[in-house]
Parts: structure tokens; C-alpha cells; sequence
């Protein structure tokens, strides 16, 4: 409660957001990931989740996060010079308290959280503006709101743009470096562009989104395997499917058609490499998708990457095409949809453990988590700071069952260690349940539409112009 309460700035402080997983950390690169993935999910899906009861829900979540986005920077100026990237931090192997040397619940933290700025944040903006770009959609029927949204979504673009600050947000702070550390920013530039286009419908938005040099830059038709993998890192998978999602609802042709080709033919070869049978990635003997190499936290890359497949199946079925090609081979959307069934099965529990890795789901869930608020027990003591490592170090179950809290994942060879210090396989992040929540409503058939598919073809269009309404559709299949 008193986050950059000293911060001259910010008036009330940086009070609110979500702690980033276990920690108690605010890391603001994929905690607006996060918001931009749960809002996608909504702009696509709004009568799934209110068939099943969770519309209100979902969008008052994303307002807790990007409520707290607006505070981060100055969102009512037209122009800002930096930006608040995280509070709280964690030194590697440290000896002094901060928000790993101790296990304390929020409630009991008493060290300091000092608030990291960031005067370059291509890539951090980016997302900032993607993420209040998507909402402002999620909010129209808000239209204060959504404007506001909208006006921040401005200010911190122009800010990722600004060719005097082209700095990873995290370079040389060793802070962010350790744990999100950001590999490059042109995919934030396509992504950002490609979000502030369905929400202002303002065309110098697609326009950079389409310049040929952005692709180049961005690397987008290299072939580079790790750029087919969606992740807080990496948003070229999702952005160029946000492209392809243009040219196959409204094909606009002239000027834009050639690199929104390109972005729909490397879209249709990331979905190739989804499957199995053309060796791109390697799966577990158990069918869990190993798009990190065999890396810890498996599980997040997997559900945000079967969000993907399951929505690149609607929109195909939305457009009347029943599949496309990956070389000779020809796919169909069923085949997407089956590849997305079969990692949510894995991770509810159809894999060689028979443990479901989401918390509170099924008879066999992990109960001893890396998570501070849930081991802890609220029996009226204020723990120290390594005081409270006796239940970072117990053997029981937790204290507080997180419920729908997706840990980690196993290891390659489908083995999970239900154990506290692993922090690998059982520490739930807020990226691996965004994606998780994306996913699952994406595949769900509840409140699923009947005709032309599940998803909302008309809200994210709803502020662009009309383009050429009298333009040819796309072919009905295509070879990437």
C-alpha cells in the first residue's frame, strides 16, 4: 500500500496491479502482456464468457491491471520522457531483505520496494500501449473510459517510438535483466501498431504496421524458429496473426496487401510448426509441446501458443476456409483445434502424472506451491522477514489452496516435483494464467456461436474505416 508512495509524480503512488507470481513483485513488461492477452480474449469471445458467467469478471480484472498501467507513466500528457518498468526487486543470492531474500505474505512485507524507471522502453511501451490499446476496445461500451485508455495508449507509444530512446527497458539493470529481460523491440512496434490500429482506426498506424522495413527489422520473415513461439518476449506470433486477421475479415488490398500476405503466409507456417509430425519442436512422450527447449515453465508457452492455434481455427472457419497447407500437407482446422485440446488435457490433467497442474481442479493437484500468500498461514503472526521460511521450507500442504492457479509444468520427460523450492515446475505466474484463461475460453464450445464461427468478427473493427468494401476475400486456401 505505500508502493512509490515517495515518487514526487505520482500522486497516491503506484498502488494496485498484480504481483508477478509466487514473489512479490511488480514486473510491468508482462503484467501488460498479460492485460493485452486477457483483452484479446474478450474482443474475440465476449459472448463465451457470458454464456458461462464470467464477463463482468474477466473485464473487472483487466481494469485492476490497466488502471495501475495508467499510473506508470504520465498518461494524460501528450508527451513523456519516462516511465515506471517495476516495484519491488530481488537481488541474485542477496543477504539483504527484498522480495526474495524473504518469505513474507503481502500483507507482512516490511522491507523496502524501490520503483525502477526507465527514460528508454521501446519495447516495455510497446506493450504498455498494446495492452491499453486492446482494452480501450474491451471498454467501448465505457466511452470515457475507453477514450482514456485510448488518449494513454497514445502518449506511450509515441514514448516506444521516440528514436532517441531505443534502449531495452531492461539493458544494464540487473533488476529486470535476471528475470524479464527483453530480447529486442520490433516485435513490439508490429504488435503496438497493429492494437492501436483496431482501436483508433487511424491509418498511420497500419501504414508502419505494413512498411516493408518493419518485417525486415523485426526479423518476422527470417524462418527463426524461437520468433514462432508467442511469449511475453516474443509477440510476432500474435501480432502477424492480428495482421492476417485483417486481410482475411477485410482485405483491403492496395497498399497494404503484400505484407499483410507475408504476415498471413507466416502465421499459416507457425501453425505448421504446432504439430508434431513436422519436427519443428519437440514434445514430451506424454504430448506436452516443448516450445521453451525443455526449460522451466513450460506451461505458459504452451496455453498462449494453443490460443493462438484454437483462434487462428475460428477465423478460418469464419472466412468459410476449411484448412491450408503446410508444404504438401493439408491441415484443417480441426487439426488446430485437436492440437490446443491436446495441451489443455495435458496440463488438466491427461498426461503420464495424472495430475492436473491447475490448483483446485480435479483429485490431483499440486499443493505445495512457490507462492508466499499461499503457504503462509494467517494465524495472527507477523512473520520476519526469514521468519517466515519455515513454510517456504515445510513439508505440509499449503496453508491456502490458490484455486485456478496454473504452476510451472513438468519437465521434459512429463516429471513434476511437487515441492515448494521448485520454483521452475510449481511457481504459477500471472502469464501462464492469462494465457491459460485465453486458451480455455477459445476452445470452450459454451456460448460458442453457430453460422460463421466463434468469434466476434465485428467489435475489433468497430473504429476502423470502411477500406474497400467491394474487394475480392482472400483465397479460400493458400500454400505459406
Amino acid at each position: 500500500m505505500n508502493d512509490g508512495s515517495t515518487l514526487p509524480d505520482v500522486k497516491g503512488g503506484l498502488v494496485g496491479g498484480y504481483y508477478d507470481a509466487g514473489d512479490n513483485i511488480k514486473f510491468h513488461f508482462p503484467l501488460a502482456f498479460s492485460m493485452t492477452m486477457l483483452s484479446w480474449s474478450v474482443v474475440e469471445y465476449s459472448e463465451k464468457y457470458k454464456a458461462m458467467g464470467e464477463y463482468d469478471h474477466v473485464r473487472e480484472l483487466i481494469k485492476w491491471g490497466t488502471d495501475y498501467l495508467l499510473l506508470t507513466f504520465n498518461s494524460s500528457a501528450p508527451t513523456i520522457n519516462k516511465l515506471y518498468s517495476q516495484v519491488g526487486t530481488a537481488k541474485i543470492n542477496g543477504s539483504t531483505p527484498d522480495d526474495h531474500y524473504c518469505w513474507n505474505r503481502p500483507e507482512d512485507m516490511a522491507y523496502p520496494r524501490p520503483v525502477q524507471q526507465a527514460s528508454s522502453a521501446p519495447d516495455l511501451g510497446g506493450e504498455m500501449a498494446a495492452a491499453l490499446a486492446a482494452a480501450s476496445i474491451v471498454f467501448r461500451d465505457n466511452p470515457a473510459y475507453s477514450k482514456k485508455l485510448v488518449r494513454g495508449a497514445a502518449t506511450v507509444y509515441k514514448f516506444a517510438r521516440d528514436s532517441g530512446k531505443r534502449t531495452p527497458y531492461s539493458r544494464a539493470n540487473p533488476n529486470i535483466e535476471y528475470y524479464y529481460n527483453s530480447t529486442g523491440y520490433w516485435d513490439e512496434y508490429l504488435w503496438s501498431a497493429s492494437w492501436m490500429y483496431y482501436a483508433t482506426g487511424n491509418n498511420s498506424y497500419i501504414s508502419f504496421a505494413t512498411d516493408p522495413r518493419l518485417p525486415k527489422n523485426a526479423k518476422a520473415f527470417f524462418g527463426i524458429l524461437d520468433f514462432s513461439v508467442f511469449s511475453w518476449d516474443n509477440k510476432l506470433p500474435g501480432a502477424t496473426l492480428l495482421l492476417s486477421r485483417l486481410r482475411m475479415f477485410l482485405n483491403p488490398g492496395y497498399p497494404y496487401e503484400e505484407s499483410l500476405m507475408g504476415y498471413h503466409n507466416v502465421t499459416s507456417m507457425n501453425m505448421c510448426m504446432y504439430f508434431p509430425k513436422f519436427n519443428s519442436f519437440n514434445f514430451t512422450k506424454g504430448g506436452l509441446a516443448q516450445f521453451n527447449h525443455g526449460k522451466g515453465q513450460a506451461l505458459q508457452y504452451a496455453v498462449a501458443n494453443s490460443f493462438l492455434a484454437a483462434l487462428y481455427a475460428d477465423y478460418m472457419e469464419s472466412v468459410n476456409v476449411p484448412g491450408w497447407y503446410c508444404g504438401p500437407n493439408f491441415m484443417t482446422v480441426d487439426d488446430l483445434r485437436s492440437f490446443a485440446k491436446s495441451q489443455l488435457n495435458y496440463i488438466l490433467g491427461d498426461n503420464p502424472m495424472k495430475m492436473s497442474y491447475v490448483v483446485g481442479y480435479g483429485k490431483k493437484y499440486p499443493k505445495r506451491l512457490h507462492h508466499r500468500g499461499a503457504s503462509t498461514p494467517k494465524n495472527g503472526i507477523k512473520y520476519s522477514c526469514t521468519g517466515g521460511n519455515k513454510w517456504r521450507d515445510a513439508k505440509g500442504s499449503d496453508a491456502h489452496v490458490l484455486t485456478g492457479a496454473m504452476v510451472g509444468g513438468p519437465d521434459k520427460n512429463d516429471k513434476f516435483k511437487d515441492a515448494r523450492i521448485s520454483y521452475a515446475q510449481n511457481e504459477p505466474t500471472l502469464v501462464g494464467n492469462a494465457g491459460l484463461v485465453a486458451a480455455l475460453v477459445a476452445i470452450t464450445q459454451s456460448g460458442r456461436g453457430s453460422g460463421v464461427g466463434a468469434v466476434d468478427k465485428n467489435t475489433m473493427f468497430s473504429a476502423v474505416p470502411p477500406m474497400f468494401p467491394n474487394a475480392p476475400p482472400p483465397p479460400g486456401t493458400w500454400k505459406p
